[in-house]
């Protein structure tokens, strides 16, 4: 039996432990909002948290989340409000047709996590292993300088 924290919920798991972390979160957990992409961890559509920072759960076995804490795209709004970055990508219509943007605000907010403000490189660095087919890129970069002015307000 795996134990772990997904979303701040203890979770106990009767699952093989070489299992992708991702098909126990969207299979056994029932949370789809994580996404395969490419099943190799290389278009970041799986990205969650593992004790606060970004994997890909695509390539990373049940096992590892043994005893820890996985955050998903579901847990990273908080009483039911969303996250600065989840409203910033619906005010700047970042997504077309979505698939990728679990997996990018994910990426997204482990960046703002140790970089309150980021500059347009740190911003590339950041998310270039976030593949986004639609190509929509200058709105992702635009909605996370706009979460990170409110995520500071919020702060302040």
């Amino acid at each position: 039996m795996l134990k772990l924290t997904l979303n701040g919920k203890a979770l106990s798991l009767d699952a093989d432990p070489a299992m992708p972390l991702l098909y126990a979160i969207r299979d056994i957990a029932e949370l789809t909002g994580t996404k395969f992409g490419c099943g190799m961890g290389l278009c970041g559509a799986c990205t969650v948290h593992l004790d606060g920072e970004p994997i890909r759960s695509c390539v990373t076995p049940l096992s590892a989340a043994q005893g820890k804490e996985i955050t998903t795209i579901e847990g990273l709004a908080s009483d039911q409000e969303l996250h600065p970055l989840q409203a910033a990508w619906v005010a700047n219509k970042v997504p077309q047709c979505g698939y990728c943007q679990s997996g990018q605000i994910m990426s997204a907010a482990a960046l703002l996590d140790k970089n309150a403000s980021p500059s347009d490189s740190d911003i590339e660095e950041a998310m270039q292993g976030n593949i986004c087919r639609c190509g929509t890129y200058p709105r992702i970069k635009k909605a996370i300088k706009e979460a990170a002015t409110n995520l500071q307000k919020v702060k302040a």
